[in-house]
């Protein structure tokens, strides 16, 4: 026999042991034979049907964590089909790529009524800037940025996109001051005109006789200018809330238990509640001749006894206590006109006109104002103010100052007992008249806080800035607002006895996220919209689907009214004054 084949036989040996040896030092190292012998052990006596199953259930425990591998943002229609962002999260897991959440978040935008063609069109344009910035932020910058980040280190994410915003918003700072500069020395450089006769004697031209001098604007607060949307600062809001649905898929728990633990500090609630549904009946038409400009929409309050089954079936066929007929019913008649945020749209003379018809209404389904559905108006008072004249254009033609407006609301509660949520009575900027109804009306409805309370970044900095006397304050998940963002200030909101309204802009999409903050932040109520379009009944499935939830775990607690702060008279929580709120 060849002496050099038994050589290359003999150093092959070697080779194969040196291996093994050292496969058997990586296990040992790595504790496997331990846990081997361990779990053969344990699953020995209960013979499971999967065994391999079983085994690798086991040995999951000890795999590591998984990381950011990919962030992914793409342009999407919401459910109006206009543009809006969703970003993807891709994480390595057991040595593999996966796609473990998506979120498509709403847009900023408003939906303009009658817009001139030319505001629609740079709305549009702006739309469109905003979301293509963001996708360019979300796949360049954040997808390198977040690369082997846990997806559960919520706070660390949410510290690196807080960074990377004021970072962009520095930028963005600095470009407007180049521009304002080269904007300066190009208007120095242009030849001096000659000055008119009047400006050189200082001669103004004289009113009309009998003709006063307005000084209305200076006896009211002027409109604080509105607050500055940074193009692509969805990218912040969308990707914060992504990976807090990867952490959530990681700990095999729901995201709204995901958002309690971060919010109670890994600390699991013992009982969670669920925000009390507000579901859009009515918005007042504004372009017709009709003559009420007050009400922008009236939303219907379930009691709190009811679940929230039992709420969304209301809408429908309203009848209580009436057993459902057998018979098949015709399909209803097509309405004139359905707004985008799904509700009836119509025209009324008064409040009073409008609120008579609502009442009629429910009479005749077989339910009572007051006992088995409240109402809440959203009066959107910052759109009716006229700056001329100094007061609020309540009715065409009829106005009334701030302390009027007061007044009104005053009577209205008083005639109206129904109704026990005002949002936006007054403007932010009314703050005495805001004082003035708290005083007034704090024991009998909620006064809330929309458009007149100021953004989510600045209420974090001082939470007393830009937010008027209120019962509580409307938050929305929009633009650079981060979870960490909504945990912190719903914390801050709870030690000052205020409520949180979790609510959606007008582009919203089938993402049904907003009902799992809504729970997991412990919201009082959430604004669900019309009950019609695919993405307002998807939230309201996904309350009802938490709702089980909770109670077959038993975390859910039984109906209290004094717990709930309930819905009645003498059962309403609100600051009793100014220094108590504050």
């Amino acid at each position: 026999m060849d002496p050099g084949w038994r050589r290359e036989q003999r150093e092959q040996q070697r080779r194969l042991q040196k291996l093994r040896e050292e496969a058997a030092e990586y296990y040992r190292e790595q504790g496997v034979p331990e846990r081997l012998e361990e779990t053969l052990n344990a699953l020995f006596p209960l013979r499971p049907a999967d065994l391999y199953g079983e085994m690798a259930n086991y040995f999951s425990k000890f795999s590591k964590a998984p990381v950011i591998c990919r962030v992914v943002g793409r342009k999407v229609l919401d459910g109006l089909g206009l543009p809006t962002l969703e970003v993807e999260i891709y994480c390595t897991v057991k040595n593999y790529e996966k796609r473990l959440s998506s979120v498509v978040i709403s847009s900023h935008f408003q939906v303009p009524e009658n817009a001139l063609p030319e505001a629609a069109e740079a709305e549009e344009k702006e739309r469109n800037d905003s979301v293509n910035t963001a996708v360019k932020w979300v796949n360049e910058s954040l997808n390198t940025m977040l690369r082997d980040l846990e997806p559960t280190d919520q706070c660390q994410v949410d510290k690196m996109l807080g960074e990377y915003f004021t970072t962009k918003v520095e930028e963005q700072k600095a470009i407007q001051k180049q521009e304002e500069t080269a904007g300066a020395e190009a208007t120095l450089a242009l030849p001096s005109c000659t000055p008119s006769a009047t400006s050189l004697t200082g001669k103004k031209k004289a009113s009309k006789p009998g003709k006063k001098m307005s000084v209305v604007q200076i006896m009211i607060p002027p409109a604080e200018p509105a607050e500055p949307v940074l193009c692509g600062s969805s990218a912040i809001g969308a990707t914060s809330l992504a990976v807090a649905k990867a952490g959530a898929t990681i700990s095999h728990i729901p995201l709204y238990s995901h958002i309690a633990l971060l919010k109670h500090d890994q600390e699991s609630p013992k009982e969670m509640t669920l925000p009390i549904p507000m579901f859009n009946l009515l918005n007042s038409e504004k372009i017709s001749s009709a003559k009420l400009k007050l009400v922008k929409e009236v939303m219907l309050i379930p009691p709190v006894q009811l679940s929230i089954e039992q709420s969304s079936s209301q809408q429908g066929d309203g009848k209580k206590g009436k057993a459902r007929s057998t018979e098949k019913k015709a399909p209803p008649r097509a309405l004139k006109r359905i707004s985008h945020l799904g509700c009836l749209v119509i025209g009324s003379d008064n409040i009073e006109q409008l609120l008579l018809l609502i009442q009629k209404a429910c009479t005749k389904a077989g339910l009572e104002l007051g006992t088995d559905m409240y109402l809440a108006i959203n009066c959107s008072a910052h759109e009716l103010m006229d700056y001329a004249k100094g007061k609020y254009e309540t009715l065409t033609g009829t106005f009334k100052s701030p302390d009027e407006m007061v007044d009104m609301y005053v009577d209205l509660i008083k005639k109206f007992p129904f109704i026990i949520a005002l949002i936006d009575p007054l403007r932010k900027e009314d703050r005495e008249q805001w004082n003035n109804i708290c005083c007034a009306l704090h024991s009998k409805c909620y006064l809330i806080a929309e458009d007149a309370a100021t953004n989510i970044s600045r209420l974090k900095t001082d939470e007393n800035i830009n937010l008027p006397t209120c019962s509580g304050v409307v938050l929305k998940h929009i633009n650079e607002t981060k979870v960490s963002d909504l945990i912190e200030l719903t914390g801050l909101l709870d030690d000052q006895k205020h409520i949180t309204i979790l609510g959606s802009p007008d582009g919203e999409s089938s993402d049904d996220s907003l009902v799992d903050l809504a729970v997991g932040l412990g919201a009082r109520f959430i604004k669900l919209g019309g009950l019609l379009r695919g993405e307002r009944v998807t939230k309201c499935n996904r309350l009802c689907a938490i709702e089980e939830e909770l109670t077959k775990n038993g975390t859910l607690p039984k109906c209290d009214l004094e717990s709930y702060h309930g819905m009645g008279e003498a059962k309403l929580d609100f600051p009793a004054s100014d220094e108590e709120s504050h």
